[in-house]
């Protein structure tokens, strides 16, 4: 197969084209005003030119120029920040440009994942169901006061490493929330390695990876193996000292406005679960394992 007929080549010229049209439309609604640059006389189109938005975003005016024209010139992360900061782009607008240039800015996912305060009421209202949202790293960002009182170990853990596989995988056998973690860790490293294919060499994903493989000799050899699975609904067994067994399956639900983050509802199996769960509620000092090491 020739380059002119791979995928990447078929969208690589739509992308420049949507990518010119979408740079004019937004320069366009910006006048030298806006800006802090006198407006000039004998200006014949609407909104700044092309040279005032090099200018002012420290880039060649050819640079610019071509990459308005759509044409396939690179663009580095750095550059295109300057543009968006220019243009006054918001995030939305920004995540759209980088996106059309096919560069995948470092902090996207992180500006991706982040909880909209209103979700929180939402996770709230689903009490006494253990709710969260989790990253597709498995950071967990928010969750309610069942989900607490169900993973202690996993809201108020140490080393800022709030993360649910963190604590699956380094956490000993004896004090390990999961009774079936032989069965279910697999499948959470599986479900990682398939969004890590979205952000291979990102300096985040990377030492996240590179930490947990040094910390636990599990997840390096799961790691390895190079599964990979989607999301579904699972039966998951957990422990807890103060109830014993809690059988709960897990369903994940996606948010809109957080495309790299997803809620994480669990659902008791049967009513020793469920009251379980609600004795943990009413007695949320009570200590997940009956140890210290």
């Amino acid at each position: 197969m020739s380059l002119a007929t791979t995928p990447a080549a078929a969208t690589a010229k739509p992308r420049r084209t949507e990518l010119a049209a979408f740079l004019r439309a937004r320069r366009a609604r910006l006048t030298p005003e806006d800006v802090g640059m006198a407006p000039g006389l004998r200006r014949r189109t609407p909104g700044l030119r092309r040279e005032e938005v090099a200018q002012l975003a420290g880039v060649g005016v050819t640079w610019y120029t071509w990459l308005e024209q759509g044409r396939p010139i690179n663009a580095s992360e750095q550059v295109l920040n300057a543009v968006a900061r220019t243009l006054r782009l918001d995030p939305a607008e920004r995540a759209h440009l980088f996106h059309l240039a096919g560069i995948r800015p470092t902090d996207l996912y992180e500006e991706a994942c982040k909880a909209q305060p209103e979700v929180q009421s939402i996770l709230d209202a689903l009490n006494p169901l253990p709710a969260a949202i989790s990253s597709a790293r498995y950071d967990i960002l928010r969750w309610n006061d069942a989900y607490q009182a169900l993973f202690p170990g996993a809201t108020l853990s140490e080393e800022g490493r709030r993360n649910s596989l963190w604590c699956t995988a380094t956490v000993p056998d004896c004090c390990n929330a999961f009774v079936n973690r032989a069965e279910e860790l697999p499948r959470m490293v599986a479900v990682l390695r398939a969004g890590y294919g979205r952000h291979v060499g990102e300096p985040l994903w990377e030492d996240f990876i590179r930490d947990l493989r040094e910390a636990s000799p599990d997840f390096a050899g799961l790691w390895a193996q190079q599964d990979v699975a989607a999301h579904s609904s699972r039966l998951k067994i957990f422990r807890h000292a103060a109830v014993g067994e809690v059988r709960m399956t897990a369903t994940n639900l996606s948010v809109l406005g957080m495309p790299e983050a997803r809620m994480v509802v669990y659902t008791p199996n049967d009513d020793a679960s469920r009251e379980a769960v609600a004795w943990l509620r009413e007695h949320p000092g009570a200590a997940p394992v009956d140890h210290l090491h």
